[in-house]
């Protein structure tokens, strides 16, 4: 039951991810205009993101032992992004603030995925 949820959660996060992510990459829906100050490398390592987290869930409702590393390589990413983040508001790059909360919310939520992991593995 538990890794049903994980499941469930895993491709919900990683399909909206790619959704939102890829439209404002490609202007879908005009959500780019509506984004504001978006930097563009967070966004492709958001769309990175969730391609990994959908990868992962296949990899983990076929108990394949790689889909934990993608979760991991996803949190790494996460975490450059965050600190390449940092460099561009010093360097006074518009940015919406947004894009802070999003991503310290994303970094947690790819931790839990990882935490949840390795508790349905030991199992």
């Amino acid at each position: 039951m538990k890794k049903t949820i994980l499941l469930i959660f895993l491709i919900i996060f990683g399909g909206v991810t790619l959704f939102m992510s890829s439209s404002v990459l490609f202007d879908w829906f005009g959500i780019r205009e509506k984004e504001g100050h978006f930097i563009p490398f967070v966004v492709w390592a958001n769309w990175i993101c969730g391609m990994l987290y959908l990868i992962a869930a296949l990899g983990i409702s076929r108990n394949q032992s790689w889909a934990k590393l993608l979760l991991i390589i996803s949190l790494v990413i996460l975490i450059l992004t965050y600190f390449g983040l940092f460099i561009q508001i010093n360097d006074n790059v518009p940015y919406e603030t947004k894009t802070i909360g999003a991503m310290t919310f994303r970094i947690a939520v790819t931790a839990l995925f990882i935490f949840l992991t390795n508790k349905i593995d030991k199992k």
